[in-house]
């Protein structure tokens, strides 16, 4: 969807807005009762300058800030129980133990898993789509099945089926993008016809911010006689996600893009597909027993996580879970609601900008966009330099999606619980004045 701009020559109104940020009390309007202020001041690194401003930070779609209360759990652990996991009899290795352990229920009990045994922890999204590929890829699928995705993945649930189809001899087959930015329902049914043995696709597109019916595609697939995997990462740190209630098979996702430290993700699997599932990696820890010529395999979770794990940052992941539940996530997502619709219509005041996707209603808190003839990547520095306001600028790991668009790359802004009017003010400002340096 391109929406059209209504051009407002009232720059002075929103400078007048951006007057509220640098005013006597710095204060951010909250949104539906959100506690905006609260929450940004549990953020260090919203505190600093760049280039002479405060930062404004719209890139939480590739990776989010951390709030105090994960720096804190991270930090505790390496002050006060640093040890190896699962195989000291001694205090602080079990101490180490039962806080990994602890933090796999919490990561388990926001998706709403039946059990914590069904969440493995892995590096990020893209190892637990691989991990199923190659796991329960490479021993379900034959030459000739079919697995469907869509136009508008991430790279991380593309490329991994490709190389499986190249060595299964599978073929891959995929549902297309409307105009609008949703995908081709009627094409998705068409193709369910042919039996698939696997469906792969994201929740919410991390470039038109699209929300997919993903619970009723789901259903579909099943009935179909296919298994699903979705890819949730951006669709956890967003919204409340039931995998149960959406029946997912496997469901992936990473604690960097819900308030979590970098290095460590999850993959969520039914039990039964877990069990019968081989290895996806050898070494310490995912064995049962070992002799020089055959092994046996520990029992779920630890199957699958082999070595030494993340163990701090999983310790950070369940921290990050705890501050989200606190806040609710269905506040959270009618916070970003309500800020995606505030940012469509602000940036309906820049001329020659155009957004792709659907409507604020359909999509969650991201908004890419083109400005003209001014590349993105210059877009992103202007906007960086001049204001402060960092965004992402390129084909997002989403390139089949840039050429469905005949465009090589757009801006993207995203936004998080820490994001406010405010904010979305300064990216307005900000493009006007990229404009101006262009157009001079």
């Amino acid at each position: 969807m391109v929406l059209p701009n209504n051009h407002m020559s009232s720059q002075e109104n929103i400078a007048g807005d951006l007057t509220a940020r640098d005013g006597a009390n710095g204060q951010h309007p909250s949104t539906s009762g959100f506690p905006i202020e609260r929450v940004r001041q549990d953020f260090p690194i919203l505190a600093r300058q760049v280039h002479g401003k405060p930062l404004v930070y719209l890139d939480s779609g590739a990776s989010s800030q951390k709030p105090e209360a994960v720096l804190a759990a991270m930090d505790h652990y390496y002050r006060t129980h640093n040890a190896n996991v699962h195989r000291g009899v001694y205090a602080i290795s079990e101490e180490a133990t039962a806080a990994l352990e602890k933090a796999r229920v919490k990561v388990a009990r926001f998706i709403n898993a039946r059990q914590s045994k069904q969440v493995i922890f892995t590096r990020n999204t893209s190892e637990s789509i691989n991990l199923v590929a190659y796991s329960w890829g490479g021993a379900n699928i034959k030459p000739g099945d079919l697995i469907i995705t869509t136009e508008m993945e991430h790279h991380s649930n593309l490329v991994p089926w490709q190389l499986l189809a190249e060595r299964s001899g599978a073929r891959l087959e995929f549902v297309p993008v409307s105009d609008d930015g949703e995908l081709r329902l009627d094409i998705y049914t068409e193709l369910l016809q042919q039996q698939p043995k696997l469906v792969a696709m994201t929740h919410m597109s991390n470039v038109l911010g699209t929300i997919n019916p993903v619970k009723a595609l789901i259903a579909q697939a099943h009935a179909a006689g296919a298994l699903v995997l979705i890819d949730g990462a951006q669709s956890v740190p967003h919204m409340p996600v039931d995998v149960q209630d959406l029946d997912a098979d496997f469901y992936c996702f990473s604690a960097h893009k819900m308030l979590g430290p970098t290095g460590i993700g999850a993959l969520y699997g039914k039990k039964a597909l877990l069990e019968a599932m081989p290895p996806f990696m050898g070494g310490g820890d995912m064995i049962r027993t070992v002799t020089l010529r055959k092994s046996t395999w520990n029992d779920l979770p630890w199957k699958f996580e082999a070595g030494t794990p993340a163990i701090a940052e999983a310790i950070g992941f369940g921290a990050a879970v705890d501050y989200l539940s606190a806040l609710g996530m269905q506040a959270i997502h009618q916070h970003e609601q309500e800020i995606v619709t505030y940012a469509m219509e602000q940036l309906q005041r820049v001329p020659e900008l155009k957004i792709y996707g659907p409507a604020a209603a359909k999509r969650g808190g991201v908004i890419s966009f083109t400005l003209g003839d001014i590349h993105p990547h210059d877009l992103a520095s202007i906007l960086d330099q001049e204001a402060g306001v960092a965004i992402r600028a390129g084909h997002h790991c989403a390139q089949p999606l840039m050429e469905r668009y005949d465009i090589p790359a757009t801006a993207r802004a995203s936004f998080y619980i820490y994001t406010t009017r405010v904010d979305i003010d300064i990216l307005v400002q900000g493009l006007l004045k990229a404009q101006q340096i262009f157009h001079f």
